[in-house]
């Protein structure tokens, strides 16, 4: 894998903002984790929504300025071309980052940006819901991820000539892989997720993101090169696999800071919890330096329902994890000898 520090507790965030004022959320986001973090503002206008982002272009959908969305399941081919309009209200944000990082320079410049895009399951399962037929509906989220992917790859590229590229596949809807009514068997939605990632391996690096408990395995399995994950104590039944993912390279981005319920006013809480998530996790034969070298802190799921001043605390706290993470990994390899 490709490190452009991707390590050591590097901060990144996840999905939408709250902001309403474009320039205020891009200043933001710009200084919030050390990996700048491309935000969706869907306060702004209802169309940065990433289900919205990902159907654009899609023949028989139609998206409107500002997000309405109007589908015509006959129409819907998944052999047809999918054009990703970037000057669209749906890319504002998009836009405006690049733009805004453009005009950094020295010791500000962007080196390495990361971004997310919802992938073909949750896309497949929102076009089914809008009444496309299941073999169709997944068909064309496959082409439109990709096509999607390719598009925003180049306009980060034309914006910002050699900026490292970190793009997550935000896949939702992978929390009920394993529910008896799923319409596609795990192997399906693995190989389908897979698709996505491997698009994005072809010039950046390939993060997968589910909000929530999910079949960790799984999506493992699917061949991420950065898996964000929720710190909970589900994990611990998973820690064999984790051990095999960071073991051969892999970096986990920990969702440390919860973003639902009663948020957290201080680190101590948040460093708690995922300190002692890594004691059970070494307990269970995880390797305790590479848990630290081979990983990012993010909080656990976008912040977009929040209010500006809550998610400047919410970034506050992720940044003291990754500082303290930093100082661990940093101490580790001393004592070993690296």
């Amino acid at each position: 894998m490709t490190r452009i520090q991707i390590a050591n507790g590097a901060t990144v965030g996840i999905g939408s903002l709250p902001h309403r004022d474009l320039s205020d959320g891009v200043a933001f986001a710009l200084d919030a984790t050390k990996i700048a973090t491309i935000p969706s503002f869907p306060r702004r206008s209802p169309a940065e929504g990433m289900t919205t982002q990902a159907m654009l272009g899609i023949e028989g959908i139609t998206v409107g300025q500002y997000g309405a969305i109007s589908v015509d399941a006959s129409r819907v081919d998944p052999l047809a071309p999918v054009l990703t309009d970037i000057q669209h209200d749906a890319f504002t944000g998009f836009r405006a980052f690049l733009a805004a990082a453009a005009e950094r320079r020295g010791a500000a410049a962007v080196e390495t940006v990361k971004w997310q895009l919802v992938g073909p399951v949750t896309l497949g399962m929102s076009l089914r819901r809008a009444g496309v037929a299941d073999h169709v509906a997944f068909d064309v989220a496959v082409r439109a991820v990709r096509a999607h992917v390719g598009s925003l790859l180049d306009a980060v590229d034309a914006a910002l000539p050699g900026c490292s590229q970190v793009v997550f596949i935000d896949e939702p809807d992978m929390t009920d892989l394993t529910d008896a009514g799923f319409p596609l068997a795990p192997d399906t939605a693995i190989d389908l997720v897979s698709g996505a990632l491997a698009a994005v391996e072809q010039r950046a690096v390939s993060g997968l993101h589910v909000c929530g408990e999910a079949d960790w395995p799984s999506l493992i399995a699917a061949g991420p090169q950065v898996l964000a994950v929720p710190v909970r104590a589900s994990l611990v039944t998973s820690a064999g696999y984790l051990q095999q993912f960071i073991a051969r390279g892999g970096v986990v981005a920990w969702g440390a800071v919860r973003t639902d319920g009663p948020i957290a006013y201080t680190v101590e809480r948040p460093w708690r919890q995922l300190s002692d998530l890594w004691c059970q996790l070494v307990e269970r034969g995880c390797d305790h330096q590479l848990l630290r070298q081979n990983s990012l802190i993010t909080p656990e799921c976008g912040l977009g329902t929040h209010t500006p001043a809550v998610v400047e605390r919410i970034h506050r706290i992720t940044s003291e994890l990754g500082h303290r993470v930093y100082d661990q990994a940093i101490a580790s390899r001393f004592v070993l000898g690296a």
